[in-house]
């Protein structure tokens, strides 16, 4: 226990009245009604009604600190409690704190008899995201039913005594003080005044960080401004399933096929897509979370919604009748018979494009887009059930599912929270980008840790060069192993504000964000810049001036995964040996920098690969997987072109390879069953002559193959110093 807590305990104990006491017309209520405006003073005012902003009151209460969430939202937990059951864990060792004793109380719930109303314990498994879905070691569980989550926040809410005023919107336009860098007090549409010393925005919008003159981003950054890899306009790389190259035939977008002049059908962009590697304006795709069920007796069956129009699925029918087969994959399984539903294909829940305007949009515009993502994908699942294009056993099987009766009950049984999954980003102290991520660049001042891969849905669909659909923005890229968060990301620059934190809409490039962006990482940065809040008050600095070594011990006094445990370290250590790119000679081109089509897989488990990880293909043999490595010589000269690959008795013979530089192009065929003869790890795919700034190109591709297809690196060695 900490001194905060145990000063905390006390207060309570004593029944001191808090630092900054509320005004004498505020209800002394947990639960505030909006009939009537109030004024209240607290020493922490969170704005926001996620899984963050619930974590932040916890630990604020523990803290000694008085303090209100002013949720916009009537329903707490955000997507937690809004149908992401199947949690998004990457690395769960790094998950501590709050946000593990939340995942301790879900687990503690489903040891009763009582959880389970329509399956029996024993039928429904253990499968999770990654992770087992239950850990008795550990006491925790990963994947839960959405009610039990909002049952969890409230309990928090009540046990700890905090304040919470729902349905209060902040005024966006003219609400917010801001008096020598510093908010005093925001104002919500209904007149009520919310005045505090310190201010966390826990929205996923980001809307108090705005409103208070905080600098942010929206869109996709271009590659340079950070020198990313994975950020900007990602046209031709395919890291998912969630693609048109996923399906045999070409998809025609012209409503008459191979008619341009008639014109699109519906969800496909007849605008450019942009170049690769540029910035623009577009956010990945939202959709809702559903929560499904195929128990009879807790079923409601999907319904024709309100503006059905089977055209605007038009571009659905002829996915199916290009022989798609994959509707079901993201039933993911949770309790008591039911799912969470996620997107998975070409078109499926995620509504693409229809979400650009709602990061900067008015109240008003934001629930047009959100009825519109609900019609689009209630639509989505009534057009499966009933279009004559839909194969019969798909309709058969999707009619055997329907919305969970006993979930979001006062909404229809549709979720209450639609997936922003990203909106504003802070432009604060400190921007965490992929190099952070992949440990490429040191992070400081660690508040937290990620795991999960760097994940972006799709952001445009869009007609390609040769006339056919196709998706772009969606990317999975490994972090490889957990990462740091840099306190520095939850601060806005001193020069704009110094009494706020911003621990959803964090300071990084869209696709860091892409990784950052999952439920138990909010959670935890939620903690953390409450505990920073704490100590900013208790010594009367800004945000930007906290001591980290007072941060860091307080952090760790709760609990809190600040550096990967060494338990984790081992066990990455001797599952492989990889061999660092540094210590090869030559110019060398590791497969992060590769461009990928078709349905890779990262893969450390074999030893002498380069860097972190390689991928193989899954043994698929289908043609659909590519990876194309491009270096460039600074000198002219002779040099001898190496390719890496991990050796093993279930790879390919047979790896086709096609090697381009200026006019020429030669093919070559590589048996990965044969163990590598150069530097432990590569095969010469011969010797080229080069002139100063030439590139040379390397495709592998899959097509055809017998095997397992690996990609891990190419160097070139200048002759002069290669090694045999």
């Amino acid at each position: 226990m900490t001194v905060r807590q145990a000063f905390a305990i006390a207060l309570m104990v004593i029944c001191v009245q808090p630092v900054f006491a509320a005004d004498a017309n505020e209800s002394q209520t947990q639960e505030q009604s909006q009939e009537e405006p109030v004024r209240v003073r607290r020493d922490l005012v969170i704005y926001g009604g996620t899984s963050a902003a619930i974590s932040a009151a916890v630990q604020a209460k523990r803290d000694g600190l008085s303090v209100v969430i002013v949720s916009p939202d009537k329903h707490l937990g955000g997507l937690t409690s809004g149908g992401l059951g199947w949690t998004d864990t990457g690395n769960k060792a790094v998950i501590g704190g709050i946000a593990r004793e939340f995942y301790a109380r879900v687990y503690d719930h489903y040891q009763t008899d009582q959880a389970w109303q329509w399956q029996p314990r024993s039928d429904y498994g253990n499968r999770g995201q990654g992770t087992p879905a239950i850990d008795g070691d550990r006491r925790t569980m990963w994947i839960f039913e959405p009610h039990v989550a909002e049952a969890i926040f409230d309990s928090w809410v009540d046990e700890n005594q905090i304040v919470v005023h729902r349905d209060r919107w902040l005024d966006r336009e003219n609400g917010v003080t801001v008096v020598d860098g510093r908010i005093t007090q925001f104002t919500t549409l209904d007149g009520s005044v919310y005045q505090g010393k310190m201010f966390i925005d826990a929205t996923y919008e980001g809307d108090l960080m705005a409103a208070a003159g905080v600098s942010y981003h929206v869109g996709r950054e271009s590659m340079d401004t950070y020198g990313e890899q994975w950020n900007g306009i990602q046209t031709g790389v395919y890291h998912h399933r969630h693609h048109f190259k996923a399906i045999d035939s070409p998809i025609d977008p012209y409503v008459v096929p191979g008619d341009p002049s008639s014109g699109v059908i519906a969800k496909v962009s007849d605008d450019p897509p942009g170049e690769y590697g540029a910035a623009d304006h577009r956010i990945q795709a939202y959709c809702f979370r559903m929560c499904l069920t195929d128990h009879p007796d807790n079923r409601v069956p999907f319904a024709k919604p309100d503006g059905y129009d089977p055209a605007d699925y038009e571009l659905l029918g002829r996915v199916y009748q290009a022989g798609w087969t994959d509707t079901f994959r993201k039933f993911d399984p949770i309790p008591n018979r039911k799912t969470d539903t996620n997107n998975h294909g070409p078109m499926s829940t995620d509504n693409i494009g229809m979400n650009y305007e709602y990061p900067e949009a008015s109240y008003q515009r934001r629930r047009e887009i959100i009825a519109e993502h609900e019609r689009y994908q209630k639509g989505w699942l009534y057009f499966i059930c009933t279009d004559p294009r839909v194969p019969q056993a798909t309709r058969d099987r999707m009619n055997q599912w329907g919305l969970a009766a006993d979930e979001f009950q006062d909404n229809g049984n549709w979720p209450h929270q639609i997936y922003v999954r990203e909106a504003r980003r802070m432009m604060g102290e400190m921007v965490m980008t992929e190099n952070h991520l992949l440990k490429r660049t040191e992070t400081p001042c660690s508040v937290g840790m990620g795991s999960y891969a760097m994940d972006s849905h799709n952001v445009q669909r869009y007609v390609d060069d040769h006339g056919h659909v196709q998706n772009e923005g969606d990317i999975g890229v490994s972090t490889r192993g957990p990462y740091q968060i840099a306190y520095q990301a939850l601060v806005p620059k001193k020069a704009e504000c110094e009494n706020l934190l911003v621990p959803v809409c964090v300071s990084s490039s869209h696709i860091a964000f892409g990784s950052i962006r999952m439920e138990p990482v909010f959670m935890i940065l939620g903690q953390s810049a409450s505990t920073a809040a704490a100590i900013a008050i208790d010594h009367d600095v800004a945000v930007q001036d906290v001591s980290y070594a007072e941060l860091r011990k307080e952090l760790l006094d709760d609990e809190q995964v600040l550096e990967t445990p060494a338990d984790v370290l081992n066990a990455v250590s001797n599952r492989s040996q990889s061999i660092p790119v540094k210590s090869i000679d030559g110019l060398v081109v590791d497969n992060t920098k590769a461009q990928t089509t078709g349905n890779w897989q990262s893969s450390h488990s074999a030893p002498s690969h380069v860097g972190y990880d390689y991928l193989h293909d899954g043994n698929a043999g289908d043609g659909k997987s590519t990876a194309t490595f491009t270096i460039t010589v600074d000198d002219g000269g002779e040099y001898d072109l190496r390719l890496a690959y991990t050796p093993h008795s279930n790879r390919a013979t047979n790896v086709p390879v096609l090697i381009r530089w200026g006019e020429y192009q030669v093919a070559a065929t590589v048996n990965q069953k044969e163990s590598p003869t150069l530097d432990g790890c590569f095969v010469s795919l011969g010797k080229y002559s080069l002139s100063a700034g030439q590139s040379v190109t390397v495709r592998i591709s899959n097509r055809g193959t017998d095997g397992h297809v690996i990609a891990d690196a190419i160097a070139l060695v200048p002759l002069a110093s290669a090694k045999p």
